[in-house]
C-alpha cells in the first residue's frame, strides 16, 4: 500500500498535477473560458432567434446548460423596472425559447476579462468576464422593445483528472457560473 501511495504521489509531482496555474497554461485556461462564453453567446442566439426549430432549440438548450456550473443563475432584466429576476440557468433557455416575439435579436460584444483569475483556498480558480448584451424584440408591426444589458459572468477554472488507458490525466477545466446583471440602459 505504501508502495502505491509512493507512486501515486511521485507520479502527481512528475505529471504536474498540482493545484497551481503556471503563466503558460493561465493563458490557455483564459483563452478556453472566452471559447466557452463565444460559444454561450451562439446558443442564446439560436434559442432565441424564432425560426429556430423546437428540436434544434432544445439540443442547443443542453448544449449551453453543459457549460454551466450546478445551481447556476441567470439574471434578466428590462428597463420598466430596477429588479432583476435571477433564473436557474435551463429555466432561463426554456423562457428565452419561449419569448412572445416574431423576431428576438440578441447580440454579445464587448466581451473581456474583468479580474484576473484568482485562487480561492479550495484550489478552484474563479474569475470574472464582463459582456454587453444587445437584445432586440419585434412584433408584426417592428421593433417593440431593445436594451442594452451589461452583465458579469463568473468563471471557475478547476484542476481535474481522468482515467484513460489506466493512466491518470490531468487537465484545467473552465466551467461558466452566474451571470449577473450590472445595467440595464437603451442605447
Amino acid at each position: 500500500m505504501r508502495k502505491i501511495l509512493l507512486f501515486t504521489f511521485l507520479f502527481c509531482l512528475k505529471f504536474g498535477f498540482s493545484q497551481e496555474l503556471s503563466p503558460e497554461r493561465k493563458q490557455a485556461v483564459d483563452s478556453l473560458a472566452m471559447e466557452k462564453v463565444r460559444d454561450l453567446s451562439k446558443y442564446i442566439s439560436v434559442i432565441g432567434d424564432k425560426s429556430t426549430a423546437y428540436s434544434e432549440a432544445m439540443r442547443v438548450i443542453d448544449r449551453a446548460t453543459e457549460l454551466f456550473m450546478d445551481s447556476s443563475v441567470i439574471g434578466v432584466s428590462d428597463l420598466s423596472t430596477t429588479d432583476v429576476l435571477y433564473l436557474p440557468v435551463k429555466e432561463y433557455f426554456e423562457r428565452l425559447m419561449r419569448l412572445n416575439y416574431n423576431k428576438v435579436e440578441i447580440e454579445w460584444f464587448k466581451i473581456q476579462y474583468i479580474s484576473d483569475l484568482v485562487r480561492q483556498p479550495n484550489g478552484i480558480y474563479v474569475g470574472v468576464i464582463t459582456i454587453f448584451q444587445r437584445f432586440k424584440a419585434y412584433s408584426k408591426e417592428g421593433l417593440v422593445y431593445q436594451d442594452v444589458t451589461k452583465k458579469d459572468i463568473t468563471i471557475y477554472v478547476e484542476r481535474k483528472q481522468t482515467q484513460i488507458n489506466g493512466r491518470l490525466i490531468g487537465f484545467w477545466d473552465v466551467m461558466l457560473g452566474d451571470i449577473r446583471v450590472k445595467e440595464t440602459t437603451i442605447r
